[in-house]
């Protein structure tokens, strides 16, 4: 078998315009590209590059206002409705603390920047799109009808680089999670044991140099326990039934975005499950999930639950808490809620 070529811009161009109702993430699967290779195709017709530095985005980012802040990674996307504020920045990592909007961001990973511009009818869709050095995007930044178009279009000029280039070249990065070190269980459990805050786990991880689906597999059901894969659906309808607070991360190399707050309308569509409230939307792919996880970590302020899922490669897709205030214990509907989900089904030996 013959290895596929490389398509040149003006093919993706010409792909895509026979495909105009083609997802972009799949037209990049079937081309063999990556998403900013697609959207650099388009560069000089309804796309500009501009630097892919977050902290110049964050700079300017808030004079904006309203927009749809968006992070995924392959199996979930997270989109936010509101303001970029309370922005702390740092080389090693920066904040923006929002009502809404509530991002930790890793600047390192991001490389790539791109201003698009999308015909939708007689409207023309604004966006800020943001990439890794292998082309998968980090953060995309969506303008709304109340978004400052003046602020966008002088951020574009301000960023826009010298190299307005069509091509685009992935480098390769490991995204594997790193789940081959041995795990001594005692010292595990010694180390879990002795956490004061939600914060110091990945630490603890680092310092063990074990990952975090080997140590959860690892460290006991009064820790950890598996979940049935369907659990997350029942958390999240549990959760509207109640109209309990919750805490949903998403994560990739570059970024977590946050959503804190009830949740109203969850819908199915296909392998998707959907939460489409006025100001988020989630979009969870359940046929991504390979295991789900019940985890229990202690605090100055007693344990906090955790549902996490992971793909098969050992990646965590999403995570999920119950809302509560520094300083306060976690809240009982949450645990209960927790608790009497199903626990995956045991495999005799």
């Amino acid at each position: 078998m013959t290895e596929q070529k490389r398509p040149a811009p003006a093919e993706i161009r010409a792909f895509r315009a026979e495909n105009p109702k083609m997802r972009e993430r799949d037209i990049a699967a079937r081309l063999k590209i990556s998403e900013a290779a697609l959207v650099a195709a388009e560069t000089g017709i309804s796309v500009t590059r501009i630097n892919g530095s977050a902290l110049k985005l964050l700079e300017r980012v808030a004079g904006l206002g309203e927009v749809m802040a968006l992070s995924r990674n392959e199996s979930a996307v997270h989109e936010k409705i509101g303001v970029f504020e309370n922005i702390k920045m740092g080389m090693q990592s920066a904040i923006a603390l929002g009502e809404n909007i509530d991002l930790r961001i890793f600047p390192s990973h991001w490389e790539h920047g791109f201003a698009v511009s999308k015909k939708d009818g007689d409207q023309e869709r604004l966006s800020l799109q943001y990439f890794d050095k292998a082309g998968y995007a980090v953060h995309k930044v969506h303008l709304r009808p109340n978004s400052n178009v003046e602020a966008y279009h002088a951020i574009v000029a301000e960023l826009k680089l010298e190299d307005q280039s069509q091509e685009f070249v992935e480098a390769e990065i490991s995204n594997a999670a790193d789940e081959a070190a041995d795990v001594n269980r005692d010292e595990l459990r010694d180390n879990w044991s002795k956490l004061t805050d939600t914060h110091e786990f990945f630490g603890m991880l680092k310092r063990l140099k074990i990952g975090r689906r080997a140590a959860i597999r690892s460290v006991g059901d009064d820790y950890a326990w598996k979940l049935d894969n369907g659990a997350t659906a029942e958390m999240m309808h549990a959760s509207v039934k109640s109209g309990l607070p919750i805490m949903c991360f998403v994560a990739n190399n570059g970024i977590v975005q946050i959503h804190s707050g009830p949740i109203v309308n969850v819908q199915t569509m296909g392998p998707w499950i959907n939460i489409m409230d006025p100001t988020f939307h989630l979009h969870l792919r359940q046929d991504h999930i390979a295991e789900t996880w019940a985890v229990r970590k202690p605090t100055k302020d007693g344990h906090v639950t955790s549902l996490e899922a992971y793909n098969a490669d050992g990646e965590m897709i999403i995570q999920f808490f119950g809302k509560r205030k520094e300083g306060s214990d976690e809240r009982a509907e949450w645990r209960e809620i927790i608790e009497n989900l199903p626990r995956a089904a045991s495999v005799a030996a």
